[in-house]
């Protein structure tokens, strides 16, 4: 039997990660064996960067963990390797960063296990299809892409009945 002092800090733990997970805006579970040093080197690099949290947990912690947070779905697909990325401020960053990852692997080492946003759960194909989501600054870049052409053109042809009527006068 583990020791009290063991225990406790394998509450204190769980708690934290349960905290974690209950703030997060997002979150993808991934199984990531076979990758190489070098491969999860700058995995880990780009998840950083784009302000993800990247870490390797024992299955039995994510489990107590997503069921305080009231993620239990999830708990079906903790087999095997797990490792998980949780955003605070992007919905779509894990999913579209692991996505990647795994397309760049053909399917040989690395699986996308499942996921969340908010309180919506999504299986692997779900976190496969969120992956393919731009990112929201990418997204906003389109749609101010989209109202400029109009508005551009628009702008033309209001100047140019002006300057008709000016030379009409």
């Amino acid at each position: 039997m583990p020791s009290e002092k063991i225990l406790l800090a394998k509450k204190e733990k769980v708690d934290k990660l349960t905290d974690l997970l209950k703030n997060a805006e997002a979150a993808v579970l991934v199984d990531y064996k076979g990758i190489t040093v070098e491969e999860d080197t700058k995995l880990r690099k780009d998840l950083r960067e784009a302000g993800v949290n990247y870490f390797v947990e024992k299955n039995t912690m994510l489990r107590f963990a997503l069921t305080n947070a009231g993620y239990e779905s999830l708990v079906d697909v903790l087999e095997g390797t797990t490792a998980i990325a949780v955003s605070n401020d992007d919905q779509t960053a894990p999913a579209r960063i692991l996505g990647k990852f795994a397309e760049d692997c053909d399917g040989e080492k690395f699986f996308l296990k499942a996921g969340f946003i908010g309180e919506e759960i999504y299986d692997e194909a779900g976190v496969k299809a969120l992956s393919k989501i731009p990112s929201k600054e990418t997204l906003l870049a389109q749609l101010v892409g989209s109202l400029q052409g109009p508005l551009t053109a628009l702008a033309a042809t209001l100047k140019a009945v002006a300057d008709n009527k000016n030379d009409a006068a």
